[in-house]
């Protein structure tokens, strides 16, 4: 489950004490307090018709008895909840949000991590001109690459996968591109061209979106970088990833073919001026030397800030990333 706790399913709505609307609580319901409901005999043959539990229900009656109303609100509310919900649905949202009278909604406040992040997104779409480019590649070398670095005893220690050859890719665009590795500094009126790579790797963990980064990539040999994606995943999983993680981050990658989509048009994280979206990796019909044959088959998307970077660089940069990937080895010539 994704919740912090194990949430209740609607196959037990009843568990989910409600009171009727205008209806002003007098006590709280047995369950809660440990004792036995006082209802009378006529409300509790009621609930018995019903199948509901008196234990559960909120009390509206005078000396905190359960009425016959009340026993009819919860039923009507557990029967909303049971049309708005499947008995098998996962529901973190239960633990720590508060249902409606009718059952039908339940609302959440919105948490610190989920919050700074739709912040810099709705800043990053309205201040950036968000401009996309898209490349179909062939990579089936770079999947044969992936299947013998991982029976190399150098990188035995270390998970090699897609993603990794896609981040150097990415790193040796930027290096014959240094221009697209900047930012646009609107209070000083600047454009700042960074020296160095802070690599963010996109990442979608329970509490949110974040986007934490490694380090001066652009130092790092391959195992390293392979190390360097390992710790951030493994961070961003177990939910400590810290500001720090996330600051300072110059081009972002996002993994999208984790989830078996095929592209999309990423923001940009705010700050920066390029936003690569890695796609799923399929067997597809094509041509390849002169002949249609089945290989594996990605689609690459590159958003960028058109105010730091034109239609021309940003096509550049997204064709040096589909080279590495379409022939791993034009890495050892870029160097």
């Amino acid at each position: 489950s994704r919740g912090a706790a194990a949430a209740p399913s609607a196959a037990a709505p009843s568990a989910m004490p409600t009171v009727r609307p205008g209806a002003v609580p007098t006590g709280e319901p047995a369950a809660v307090s440990g004792r036995r409901a006082l209802a009378k005999p006529p409300v509790r043959k009621v609930a018995r018709d019903l199948g509901v539990d008196l234990d559960s229900v909120v009390p509206t009656g005078p000396g905190g008895i359960v009425t016959r109303e009340d026993v009819l609100a919860h039923q009507a509310a557990a029967e909303a909840r049971v049309l708005a919900t499947y008995p098998a649905d996962d529901q973190p949202w239960l633990a720590s949000g508060t249902v409606s009278p009718d059952g039908r909604q339940t609302r959440v406040p919105v948490k610190s991590v989920r919050k700074r992040t739709a912040e810099a997104m709705v800043t990053s779409a309205f201040t950036a001109p968000h401009v996309t480019v898209f490349q179909t590649v062939d990579v089936t070398r770079t999947m044969k690459l992936v299947q013998r670095l991982r029976q190399d005893k150098e990188f035995a220690d270390v998970r090699v996968t897609p993603l990794l050859i896609a981040a150097k890719a990415l790193l040796l665009a930027v290096r014959r591109h240094p221009d697209v590795n900047a930012s646009w500094d609107e209070a000083a009126q600047e454009i700042v061209y960074k020296h160095y790579v802070n690599l963010g790797i996109a990442a979608a963990t329970p509490r949110g979106l974040v986007v934490p980064n490694i380090k001066d990539a652009h130092r790092l040999g391959l195992h390293d970088l392979a190390e360097g994606l390992a710790a951030l995943t493994s961070t961003a999983r177990a939910g400590k990833v810290t500001p720090r993680d996330m600051s300072d981050g110059t081009i972002t990658i996002t993994n999208v073919g984790v989830f078996g989509i095929d592209t999309g048009t990423p923001i940009l994280n705010p700050g920066e001026a390029a936003i690569l979206a890695f796609g799923a990796i399929r067997e597809q019909p094509w041509v390849h030397k002169g002949k249609i044959k089945v290989r594996h088959v990605t689609q690459l998307a590159l958003s960028v800030d058109h105010r730091l970077v034109d239609g021309a660089l940003g096509s550049m940069v997204l064709a040096d990333v589909a080279a590495v990937l379409e022939d791993p080895a034009q890495a050892l010539v870029w160097g």
